[in-house]
């Protein structure tokens, strides 16, 4: 009897516990991740603004640690990523977009392309065809995507600014890219407080359990106000310009969300790497940009004469 009343007692203490210290429902450490998402969003934004290699270096340090999480994550499940080309690809792509424009961009896509197929042709036929689409896949999906965050700020080797912009003034390219992040920033932050308050029906249970319609309602509410705000204060655009790239960025950066997840799900991970406190990985926070990065770039190409 004595065994029993005691058991029970733990019982009590550790449902006591649990509820002291109960798990966030959209399973992120909310203080932890708030203050990381807050520097990078400043870092980002001081070096877009004030200092254009700056920002286009952290680019680059953004898809090379994604190509490692994703390196990391299919070495672990048996698929060899030819790391090296890849890696290459990574850095020189930002590069290209930033001092040759789309043309080059592309040109860096296609050479990265061939380099991980001669690359992947000198370690033997097994598995390499697997190791190939790894490859171009991952290619495709981080540096690639990633660097039409740097294609509205352009500018030709011999005009390239070292430090601050001439006279001090960010082109009108740099407002797009701030518009970008701010608007898939709030993607994410009004998705995750509706979601995690009111979410009830899940988008899609199978990949990502936690994303519900309820959020993603959150999402569009809460973007389409910031997309306004910065249609009419820093686009100098009409209001519905706003709307239009809020829906945009919106669906773009759900669409990348969910792929992740669907990938991580295929890998049998949770995160891709835990360096970023409360966030997971730089392709948990990447997922989102580098899928609204090219819709941006597109949508604000159409729109130019507005």
């Amino acid at each position: 009897m004595g065994e029993e009343q005691r058991a029970a007692g733990l019982r009590i203490r550790g449902r006591g516990k649990e509820r002291k210290n109960p798990t966030p429902k959209a399973g992120r450490n909310l203080p932890a991740a708030t203050a990381v998402g807050l520097v990078m969003l400043i870092s980002v934004l001081g070096g877009l603004l004030f200092f254009p290699l700056v920002f286009v270096l952290l680019v680059t340090v953004f898809a090379v640690f994604g190509v490692w999480e994703i390196f990391r994550a299919l070495e672990a499940s048996g698929t060899r990523l030819p790391v090296v080309p890849v890696m290459t690809g990574a850095l020189a792509m930002p590069a290209a977009a930033y001092f040759g424009g789309a043309e080059s961009l592309l040109f860096a896509m296609l050479l990265s392309s061939v380099a991980v197929l001669l690359w992947r042709s000198l370690e033997g036929a097994a598995g390499s065809a697997r190791s190939i689409f790894a490859g171009v896949f991952t290619l495709a999906w981080v540096p690639f995507l990633i660097s039409f965050a740097v294609l509205p700020l352009h500018t030709p080797v011999g005009a390239a600014p070292v430090g601050l912009w001439p006279d001090g003034i960010a082109p009108p390219g740099a407002w797009h890219i701030a518009t970008l992040l701010l608007l898939v920033v709030s993607n994410d932050t009004f998705g995750y407080l509706v979601g995690a308050s009111l979410g009830k029906h899940p988008m899609a249970p199978k990949i990502s359990p936690k994303k519900s319609w309820e959020g993603f309602g959150g999402s569009i509410a809460g973007a389409t106000v910031v997309g306004v705000l910065a249609a009419i204060f820093l686009l100098d655009k009409p209001w519905w310009v706003g709307v239009v790239l809020a829906v945009g960025m919106v669906a773009a950066a759900t669409a990348g969300d969910l792929s992740e997840s669907m990938v991580k799900r295929e890998l049998g991970i949770k995160d891709m790497s835990s360096i970023l406190p409360g966030h997971g990985g730089f392709m948990d926070r990447l997922d989102s940009i580098v899928f609204a990065s090219p819709v941006a770039f597109i949508l604000f190409s159409a729109m130019a004469g507005v």
